[in-house]
């Protein structure tokens, strides 16, 4: 297990994190140092738990939010399927109704040429 110091408010705190994560963790803890300065920045000191709550809740209005956003896309996504299996499914009836048509009018073809050479 590999250890990292976050500053988060200008305080440092040791985080343990599986081995090769410590740059994920650092950006993690920098983006989230930044909820908390934004949020000193307009309320002034009002007290590193409440800044650090507040800071959570930005943080899980963002999650939804993205959450959403992913939900509507994955609902699109299965729509456009949709779309597409029965365009291919309506291209595979018309590429037979197309090979039928060219095969009877390959025997009518062959008919005629039949009663030519009779002729």
């Amino acid at each position: 297990m590999a250890e990292v110091t976050v500053n988060i408010d200008g305080k440092a705190y040791r985080m343990a994190c599986e081995a090769g994560q410590e740059d994920h963790l650092s950006e993690l803890a920098n983006r989230f140092d930044r909820y908390v300065s934004h949020l000193k920045g307009q309320f002034g000191e009002i007290g590193d738990l409440r800044l650090t709550v507040m800071a959570g809740i930005l943080v899980m209005d963002e999650l939804s939010e993205a959450q959403r956003k992913l939900d509507g896309l994955e609902n699109e996504m299965g729509s456009l399927k949709k779309t597409r299996d029965a365009a291919l499914s309506q291209a595979d009836k018309a590429e037979s109704a197309l090979v039928a048509a060219v095969d009877d009018v390959t025997e009518q073809v062959e008919r005629i040429a039949i009663k030519l050479e009779q002729a």
